[in-house]
């Protein structure tokens, strides 16, 4: 099982100020790895501080549907990731199959091209993907089904819960293409602050249960306290059901 991670948009207010002193935090508290979001404007300087600091990379989420697409992929390959994931599309692609089916012609277009960089392609989700309906089933499934078979998908099971589909029912009619999960918590709705992993209202042991070998991915847009103390706790929770079975460290 691949070590837990946090997605670095959750403490992009405190890189800000000092990068490599958050990214000590993080593997302090004991997460293994990242997932950056704008490895592109800087590879070479977060290539170094997670060196210094001890992180792998388990993905990167880049702008790949537009013009920075060559070089967020040759970011993602000097950060040393192995996986780059598209972190949203257009709404209205998701409301009817012709919009589905553009989507889907972009995301293989750019998975053709990363696997020219060596590089995995996948699709992180939000609300819309799951509360618009196409064909009378979540728009996110439909697009599954469009996608080529190498084109993985990274489910973010708040956004999945928000959206009014159950993050576990889910997970298990996508089954093995689901390769990465964003783990999160909260009150499960589009304005609410998020809170550490495991106090919020999102079902996430059955969630983490439908995705056993999915790689797990902390991230809080944003919450009411203290970023780095959610983001502790969230491990101090994920580690602890890992005792008893469900999660791995």
């Amino acid at each position: 099982m691949s070590p837990l991670a946090v997605q670095l948009y959750s403490v992009r207010e405190q890189a800000a100020a000092d990068r490599r002193a958050v990214l000590r935090r993080i593997a302090e508290i004991g997460y293994g790895a990242v997932e950056p979001y704008d490895a592109h404007v800087d590879p070479g300087g977060l290539a170094a501080d997670l060196e210094e600091v001890g992180l792998r990379v388990c993905s990167v989420h880049a702008p790949l549907l537009g013009d920075l697409r060559g070089t967020a992929l040759a970011a993602a390959t000097r950060i040393g990731a192995d996986t780059v994931i598209v972190p949203a599309a257009p709404a209205e692609w998701f409301a009817t199959r012709d919009g589905l089916e553009r989507a889907a012609l972009a995301l293989n277009e750019a998975a053709r091209e990363a696997a020219d960089h060596g590089l995995r392609l996948g699709y992180h989700n939000h609300w819309w993907e799951l509360e618009q309906r196409v064909e009378g089933r979540p728009a996110l499934e439909v697009l599954a089904d469009l996608l080529e078979p190498e084109v993985l998908l990274e489910v973010d099971v708040y956004w999945a819960a928000t959206g009014g589909t159950d993050p576990a029912g889910l997970l298990a009619r996508l089954g093995g293409r689901v390769r990465h999960l964003h783990v999160k918590d909260g009150p499960a709705t589009k304005e609410g602050p998020m809170t550490a992993v495991g106090s919020g209202e999102v079902p996430i042991v059955e969630a983490l249960a439908a995705a056993p070998e999915a790689v797990r991915i902390v991230e809080l847009d944003h919450c009411a306290g203290d970023m780095l103390e959610a983001l502790a706790d969230s491990h101090a929770y994920l580690t602890g059901l890992a005792e008893t079975g469900p999660v791995s460290r």
